[in-house]
């Protein structure tokens, strides 16, 4: 009997440049390839918001199932398949291990939590076994262990920071892979019981109706196959790449977004052991032998809007011919396309070396601040209910699509700064102060680009939580929107009940008199709601919140407890309260 490899699939789901795909095939009789679907997060839940699992909505499942579609496809030409198994990962993995005879487990590493423990347990478990364990980072440009132990145990807080410590990655030099030509055959499976990649409707989606057919119009199919058609058409035009100079791309274009739209290839899923895809992109770089010849991977609109990321097999860098040595003027980090790679490994690094890196609570990173827990509130922002055109837009984006092209949506939530995007302050706003954690779990579920360290790092930094504490940069989600869109025509596409609606009250449809509203038969308040809060007075009123809990945390030194949070939200809302009454008063004796 031959020697055997184990190839665990998670999110490298790809033949080319995956480090642990070609180590699972050197030197081995037979190779299996395996992905565990569990079912605690692929089961439909009717209790969601949105159709789809308790992790995940259905756009991010079927994203995953093509990708896993894609991943079978490419495999069985080279003679091989991909085994699909159901159950708890650990569990399954060890009856696997066991039964085949493994001698050599291969796997991407992985930041996340969840991972980290799982890859605990697994660890444990096969090298009492003796078997060879071959776990290469090749989801990050960097490993963020490195970069940590860099800056003496601790991760840098800092994009500048992190850059200093970064230099050049430990595999610039070394060969680059194109992907396996050939790859041992499958061993024989025994009594492991093997599936095929379920469909939707095999997952039990059939029969969830029309809601779940308002969700087919997602413009993206999954897998590494339609990433890399995706990738050779953006790097087409080498003008656009050696310009492109986030964040001075317009947020409202979405028939063809101002950036690639790769995100989705690479971070399918965060949801747990459901992997999300991450695909090859092709990489055109002279990074090894010159610090201003950078990735030209192209960037894209995140699922979160809050930052840019790329799509890519971070690794895989096949030289196309070198755009920046070609043309005269190129943009430069961290606006440039290699400061968007830069950004999402700072954010990796962060979350790497944070405990409790998604929390508020036991975060030595996050200002404590006492949020407003309002469900109805939260539930008209996640629903496209704000009576703010420009933001809801984007959420019925979001949920339509599991995409956004916009950068605002996410600061309804909290309101209380604005973001940055590669170091350049774009407006948003809205503030109705609730809690940054219920925006993530949102876009975590929504999104099929949601990934877990930067989903994360970003409702941190939007929140003026940790990264960014400028509170007093609140922008209108009004101007912000007709800057971009005079016309509405974003709004027009994803609201068609505001598709009459003049030009001059497209963002604010509240102050068009009734006879408009009538002629464009939407009434609001009726046909579509009014504005959920006052901007400018929620604006001001987050503002005043947020220095109290600023003052708060100075004081303390970041110590903050549940009680000492409980009494500056009881302080706030008798202030609040006070400032009521004395507005009343005024207006009485005004009359």
């Amino acid at each position: 009997m031959g020697s055997s490899s184990l190839m665990w699939f998670r999110k490298g789901l790809r033949l080319h440049d995956n480090p642990a795909l070609e180590h699972a095939a050197k030197g081995t009789d037979f190779v299996y390839p395996v992905f565990v679907i569990d079912p605690h997060y692929m089961d439909p839940d009717p209790a969601a918001f949105s159709p789809g699992s308790a992790r995940a909505g259905v756009n991010r499942i079927r994203f995953l199932l093509e990708s896993l579609s894609d991943l079978d496809s490419n495999l069985r030409k080279l003679g091989s398949r991909l085994l699909i198994l159901k159950g708890e990962p650990g569990e399954v993995l060890v009856r696997c291990l066991e039964q085949w005879d493994i001698k050599k487990l291969c796997f991407e590493y992985d930041t996340d939590p969840y991972y980290q423990a799982l890859d605990a347990r697994v660890q444990k478990y096969v090298s009492s076994m003796g078997i060879e364990v071959y776990s290469p980072v090749s989801h990050t440009l960097f490993d963020p262990r490195a970069i940590i132990e860099k800056n003496g145990g601790k991760p840098p807080l800092t994009y500048q920071s992190f850059v200093k410590l970064a230099g050049q990655p430990s595999w610039a030099s070394s060969p680059v892979s194109t992907g396996l030509s050939s790859i041992p055959p499958l061993g024989d499976v025994g009594a492991v019981h093997i599936s095929s990649v379920p469909t939707i409707e095999e997952l039990g989606y059939e029969n969830i109706g029309q809601i779940v057919l308002q969700h087919e119009f997602s413009p993206f199919k999954g897998g590494e196959s339609e990433a890399l058609k995706r990738l050779e058409r953006s790097c087409d035009d080498k003008g656009w790449v050696a310009k492109f100079e986030k964040p001075k791309g317009d947020p409202s274009s979405f028939e063809k977004p101002a950036t690639t739209v790769l995100s989705p290839y690479l971070k399918v899923s965060d949801m747990l052991t459901i992997a999300s895809a991450s695909v090859c992109l092709f990489v055109l770089t002279d990074y090894a032998t010159s610090k201003e010849v950078c990735s030209v991977a192209q960037t894209f609109s995140l699922y979160l809007n809050f930052q840019i990321y790329i799509v890519l097999c971070l690794r895989s860098l096949v030289v196309y011919l070198s755009v920046y040595r070609n043309v005269k003027h190129h943009t430069s980090p961290p606006v440039s396309l290699l400061g968007q790679l830069l950004w999402r490994d700072f954010f990796y690094t962060a979350a790497f070396g944070t405990p409790n890196f998604d929390k508020m609570k036991g975060n030595r990173i996050c200002k404590q601040i006492p949020w407003d827990d309002n469900s109805e509130l939260l539930a008209a922002w996640r629903d496209g209910r704000t009576g703010y055109p420009w933001i809801d837009a984007i959420m019925v984006q979001a949920v339509s699509e599991s995409y956004e092209s916009n950068h605002m949506s996410c600061s309804f939530i909290n309101g209380a700064g604005c973001t940055i995007l590669l170091g350049i302050v774009l407006p948003v706003s809205l503030l109705v102060f609730i809690h940054w954690e219920k925006g993530r779990d949102v876009f975590e579920r929504l999104l099929i680009d949601s990934d877990w360290a930067i989903n994360n790092g970003n409702w941190l930094w939007l929140s003026c939580s940790s990264f960014f504490y400028d509170y007093n940069r609140i922008y209108s989600p009004i101007s912000f929107g007709k800057k971009h869109d005079p016309n509405g025509n974003f709004i027009r596409h994803f609201l068609p009940v505001l598709k009459d609606i003049p030009k001059e009250y497209i963002y604010e449809p509240w102050t068009a008199p009734k006879s408009i509203q009538i002629k464009a038969k939407c009434i609001i308040g009726k046909d579509y709601p009014s504005p959920v809060v006052a901007h400018d007075s929620a604006s001001k009123e987050c503002k005043k919140k947020l220095a109290e809990a600023y003052a708060l945390n100075r004081k303390l030194n970041g110590a903050v407890n549940e009680d000492d949070l409980r009494n500056l939200k009881r302080k706030l809302e008798e202030d609040q309260n006070q400032e009521g009454t004395e507005r009343s008063q005024k207006q009485k004796l005004i009359r």
